[in-house]
């Protein structure tokens, strides 16, 4: 920083050095990584600093440096200095090096992830062949990212990191659960949570999404906490990606788990999207007809995006339609949305299908969709997903019957000729609910970041029990009142 000039770090790693390992002897393979070190120490200019971190891996400090060209002057040499073969006893030994180089700029603090980087840069130059050096860049460090992700993808399972979460599906008309959306989750040791987007992505390049698509089918067939006497089965909907379904034996993968858990195959939804269609859409259209045969429901998700065709919805035994968040969230906006969810409702209909919302986020959008006719809706609103222990904990708590959602605070609307009235101006009548209930629904509605679902049952175990039924609430249709009668 006081020189006010560049400094590089050189992350090099040995190519196939394995391969020396397993052809010589570890023996062999120790006095390689002295002699490189040695060859190293005497390339290097006046100043520069030399490491070996762990393997065969090594890492040079150059600071000092006027131009960074200089630092690629440096990683020629290494180049050069390895090209001559190195002979260990009566072996002789040739290797290459991989070499990523990163810079910290001038009068700059020496950044904590120059290491990374430049281990980002060196991966860059390996995936490319080895034998080279390459340059940190933002599209290195992504790629040696993944690249370390999906190796510890690999047995994240067997080491307990992976997880399922569960989303609430409700009924648009009366908020009653009718069913859960099982939702990957990865807990990865060192990073915290992995987001889905990034390690579905991974597990399909590496192909592990077989084995992780059965694990998550598995583990939300176990989960399944809703069964009982006193309440009917929840729908509990599995997403399954393009390779997934496309793979070899999958409908066997489905029917083995369904028959190892006990579950019957009529409350378990696949959800698949367009994507299938478009990569295979004969060998789709095969196995989706053997699910179909099977019993399990078939949803087609985030319709609305990507290669949305109707001829998809004509030819493939789909049973629900999901409507991609992008158009709930643009509800209530302007009129084209509206419009645009309509026909897509109006079309499911047609073709005997029922409809999911996704993503209903705001009062605005639940009036949207349930003005719209959509059957089903999903989102923040409601719930935020939850674990197998909450949702059980919540089910649990709901006693006998169904469990209801609240819909916190819609404000006035029309549905049917009966007014729906906001909480705090029931319709006149209505058992008005205790103070707890109507602070938990308003909170729930001020605060979208809370489950609506754990605000309402934490305050539900304190309603009295003549609150419980009320027949005005039911002909009033109100909001307030629907509250003061669920069960």
């Amino acid at each position: 920083r006081r020189s006010r000039k560049l400094v590089a770090v050189l992350f090099l790693d040995l190519d196939r050095f394995k391969q020396v390992n397993d052809r010589f002897g570890h023996q062999v393979g120790d006095d390689l990584l002295v002699a490189v070190a040695h060859r190293l120490t005497h390339l290097l200019r006046p100043g520069d600093t030399l490491a070996r971190l762990a393997g065969d891996e090594f890492v040079i400090l150059c600071d000092d440096l006027d131009l960074e060209e200089q630092a690629e002057v440096v990683a020629n040499r290494i180049r050069t200095a390895l090209d001559k073969p190195f002979l260990l006893g009566d072996a002789q030994v040739r290797v290459t090096a991989s070499v990523g180089i990163a810079f910290a700029g001038r009068g700059e603090d020496l950044p904590e992830e120059i290491l990374q980087r430049a281990d980002a840069a060196m991966y860059e130059a390996k995936r490319e062949g080895g034998a080279r050096h390459g340059l940190s860049s933002p599209q290195a460090v992504q790629q040696a990212e993944d690249a370390r992700l999906e190796r510890d993808l690999h047995g994240a399972a067997a080491r307990g990191e992976l997880r399922a979460d569960y989303q609430p599906i409700v009924s648009t008309s009366d908020g009653t659960v009718v069913g859960v959306e099982a939702l990957f989750r990865w807990d990865h040791p060192t990073r915290g949570p992995v987001p889905p987007e990034t390690a579905v992505p991974l597990a399909e390049q590496s192909g592990l999404i077989t084995d992780i698509g059965r694990w998550m089918l598995e583990r939300a067939c176990l989960d399944r906490p809703w069964a009982g006497p006193d309440r009917s089965e929840l729908q509990v909907y599995v997403n399954v990606s393009a390779r997934q379904l496309t793979s070899r034996g999958f409908t066997s993968t489905v029917s083995s788990v369904l028959d190892e858990t006990g579950t019957p195959p009529g409350v378990v939804t696949l959800e698949v999207t367009e994507t299938v269609f478009v990569e295979d859409e004969r060998r789709a259209a095969a196995v989706l007809d053997d699910l179909k045969a099977l019993g399990v429901v078939l949803a087609l998700d985030d319709f609305g995006t990507g290669y949305s065709s109707l001829r998809y919805l004509r030819h493939f035994p789909v049973d629900v339609l999901k409507i991609d968040q992008d158009f709930i969230g643009q509800l209530g906006r302007g009129d084209r949305s509206s419009k645009i969810v309509s026909a897509v409702v109006d079309l499911a209909h047609a073709l005997d299908m029922t409809v999911v919302a996704e993503g209903v986020e705001t009062a605005e959008q639940y009036r949207e969709v349930l003005a719209l006719g959509c059957e089903s809706s999903q989102g923040y609103y409601f719930a935020r997903p939850m674990s197998a222990d909450e949702l059980r904990s919540c089910i649990g708590t709901a006693r006998k019957g169904a469990l209801c959602l609240p819909r916190p605070n819609l404000g006035p609307q029309r549905t049917g000729g009966l007014s729906r009235q906001a909480v705090g101006h029931p319709a006149p009548g209505a058992v008005t609910p205790t103070a707890p209930v109507a602070a938990a629904v308003v909170a729930a509605a001020t605060r979208p970041t809370d489950s609506a679902l754990t605000a309402w049952m934490s305050a539900s175990r304190v309603r009295p029990a003549e609150e419980r039924m009320n027949p005005a609430a039911r002909e009033t249709g109100t909001i307030t009142s629907m509250l003061a009668w669920m069960p």
